[in-house]
């Protein structure tokens, strides 16, 4: 058997603003390390101050107890006595070369103030002070090789400590960066998405203006009245169709910016005008568009053009998917107490269950009815929905209809107007009932 090469995909190159979004990611932890880097040898050179000011304190005051305390033959640990008596000089045992220093001794012997000064012989550095003990020039000589030690020990540990500490910065801060990145990226693909879906969309209704405009153009002039006119009815649904997708960008825009107004929402009353709105063109399609209410108040708080958008988009939706002698039903009733249900069912093709759920994703693709898209309007429905912090629901099966219903949170009494005496309430206490209920932002694509 011949085993062929197998080929793994490339993966698409980046894009501008995808490379833009990785420079500036790398920005960002660089900047970071070096702010990082900065305060981390800010914090050494500190550090180190104080041990080397705490070591020469440390050193100064040995030396004053060396001279007041200790002897030639009883020195501390690292220190040298020497001490001049009637022109005699005895030194400690060991005493390095170069010590004591004669010119110190000298110049306390003239009279002098006792001397304070740091040396170094023979690679080494020495605190050493000289002052008079009574009759005696005393000299004590400290030496800092264990000081210079621990300092070397010290500026160790903080190099390995910067070390690690900036690879654990860069690190941490990239994958900062790349989180605080994220969302700007799925933006972007969102949006470059959305526009490339948004131009097919538009595309498909265009090219048939487009064709049938050419076509009236051509046949204008020997065509029959009868033709002209079922082209011209064509060129209407059309614009209508094009018209349809126009209005649900603008209205996708919209809900990314603001929820809009909080009012009294009758949900009945939206769904009969709705209902009233369709019925010339039930007619011309052969359908039945009926309306249902139920007993119960039916008021929700929410933004009346939004509703009306969903409940026009479902009913919409239904009559595109029902044939000719079909039925679409509205129906507003109130299930239980605190909820609104708004439902539209029709005798149309019907649903596929797998595609209950992605009905609402935006231009997604239909498992059933040979790949059928199912457009913008029912995902603007679902975002409007969820804004109001209700839910959107869709069921039904191939050949026997679909079902959609819309559940609110019904408006309390004291947030909407009197049915009985006809009073209103303040809008201030209708606003604020209403922020309370909108709680979510528009436009979240999940549940």
């Amino acid at each position: 058997m011949i085993s062929l090469p197998v080929r793994l995909p490339r993966r698409p190159a980046p894009g501008p603003e995808q490379r833009r979004l990785a420079s500036a990611q790398w920005s960002i932890t660089l900047r970071i390390s070096l702010v990082m880097s900065v305060i981390m040898l800010l914090v050494v050179a500190i550090v180190y101050s104080v041990v080397l000011f705490a070591q020469r304190a440390d050193a100064e005051r040995e030396t004053q107890w060396g001279i007041q305390h200790n002897t030639v033959d009883s020195p501390p640990v690292c220190m040298w006595i020497t001490v001049e008596r009637d022109g005699v000089l005895r030194s400690t045992r060991g005493t390095p070369d170069g010590l004591p220093v004669t010119s110190s001794l000298n110049a306390v012997r003239a009279g002098a103030p006792p001397v304070l000064e740091r040396v170094e012989r023979g690679g080494e550095q020495y605190t050493v002070r000289t002052a008079r003990r009574g009759d005696e020039i005393v000299q004590a000589a400290y030496g800092e090789r264990f000081q210079r030690a621990d300092r070397k020990h010290l500026l160790l540990a903080f190099a390995t400590a910067e070390s690690i500490g900036l690879l654990l910065v860069a690190v941490a801060s990239g994958r900062l960066a790349r989180r605080a990145m994220t969302p700007l990226s799925e933006a972007l693909d969102r949006q470059r998405r959305f526009v490339a879906d948004a131009s097919h969309e538009l595309r498909t209704p265009l090219t048939q203006l487009h064709t049938r405009a050419q076509l009236l153009a051509r046949r204008s002039g020997s065509e029959r009245p009868q033709q002209l006119a079922a082209d011209l009815q064509r060129l209407v649904t059309g614009t209508r169709q094009l018209g349809d997708v126009i209005d649900d960008l603008l209205l996708s825009a919209r809900l990314s910016q603001s929820p809009g107004s909080c009012d009294p929402v009758d949900l009945a009353a939206l769904a009969e005008e709705a209902v009233a709105a369709e019925d010339a063109r039930a007619q011309s399609m052969g359908l039945a568009v009926r309306m249902r209410q139920g007993s119960g108040r039916h008021v929700v708080m929410g933004t009346a053009p939004a509703l009306r958008r969903v409940i026009a988009a479902l009913v919409d939706n239904a009559m595109g998917h029902t044939p000719p002698r079909g039925e679409v039903v509205v129906s507003v009733d109130a299930p239980r107490p605190g909820v609104v249900s708004l439902s539209v069912r029709d005798t149309g093709v019907g649903i596929a269950p797998e595609d209950a759920d992605r009905l609402f994703e935006r231009f997604a693709r239909g498992t059933a009815g040979r790949g059928r898209r199912f457009g913008l309007g029912l995902a603007l429905a679902r975002e409007v929905v969820e804004s109001h912090r209700g839910r959107i629901t869709a069921g039904g099966r191939p050949g026997h209809g679909a079902l959609f219903t819309v559940e609110l949170p019904a408006a309390r009494a004291g947030d909407t107007t009197n049915d009985a005496t006809g009073d209103t309430i303040p809008r201030q206490r209708s606003i604020a009932a209403c922020l309370s209920v909108v709680a979510r932002q528009p436009g979240d694509p999940g549940r």
